[in-house]
């Protein structure tokens, strides 16, 4: 079973030290939330897993090995996959395209630019049927709404048949309605795929909604890990939260 094994993590920047001696673990078709208030240490934890950042001690072993330290493209060669908070995709291209782009660079398939669009169209409009998106392939992305953005992002991100995907807040910027398609939608190919999923999201709903496990960062510190039930009871959580307090209100 493929497995993300983080152990002592620390990143400083300067005195601050943005990421203190944390220690977790993703399973394969786990939905693991890693949540904190602003200033936690989630992006730089999530940028030295993804290998935008080195990390100044500790071990991050994926599938047995240790990539503490690769660059990026070298661990998404082995199966880790990223989303951001904004959307980047190519706005003059298709959305089809877009899903044929990500293949051809992920695949090493090597092409001139105006042969590129008849290599992996099955592959890519197998992608959009996953994420719902099967009949807009011929649409320009530069047309398409935000929600839709989010999802076509996704098929991109499965375009290299990940075995781990980091989401970094995929329901940013979206309404109440699209938020909970897109969880419903990441959580089934999670389950269905067997991808392990560590995101950070501020949606507490979506959080607590769809998360198997939840992480909760603050300062750099690991200060709860748990089932949602057990994280939104933890005192120290509370705290953390104090002033927030429909983040852990009865609704949840």
């Amino acid at each position: 079973m493929t497995e993300l094994a983080v152990a002592s993590l620390c990143k400083s920047f300067h005195a601050v030290r943005a990421v203190d001696d944390v220690s977790f673990s993703v399973r394969s078709g786990e939905f693991l939330a890693l949540i904190g208030p602003n200033g936690a240490g989630k992006s730089t934890c999530f940028n030295t897993i993804n290998g935008q950042l080195a990390p100044d001690a500790g071990t991050i072993r994926f599938d047995g090995r240790d990539i503490a330290g690769l660059p990026p493209r070298e661990i998404c060669r082995r199966g880790i996959a990223r989303t951001f908070q904004i959307a980047a995709t190519f706005g003059s291209m298709t959305v089809g395209e877009n899903v044929q782009a990500a293949l051809l660079s992920y695949r090493g398939r090597r092409a001139a630019f105006r042969w590129a669009a008849r290599y992996f169209v099955r592959e890519a409009n197998d992608l959009l049927d996953w994420v719902g998106m099967a009949e807009q392939g011929d649409r320009s992305c530069g047309e398409l709404a935000y929600g839709d953005v989010k999802r076509l992002e996704l098929a991109i991100a499965l375009a290299n048949d990940p075995k781990l995907l980091l989401m970094d807040e995929p329901a940013a910027g979206m309404a109440p309605r699209e938020r909970v398609a897109l969880m419903s939608l990441v959580t089934r190919i999670a389950r269905e795929r067997a991808i392990g999923v560590l995101f950070t999201e501020h949606d507490m709903d979506a959080v607590f909604g769809h998360a198997d496990r939840i992480l909760v960062l603050n300062r750099g510190v690991l200060i709860a890990e748990g089932p949602p039930a057990a994280v939104r009871a933890n005192a120290q959580v509370r705290a953390v939260y104090l002033g927030a307090g429909s983040l852990f209100g009865a609704s949840h």
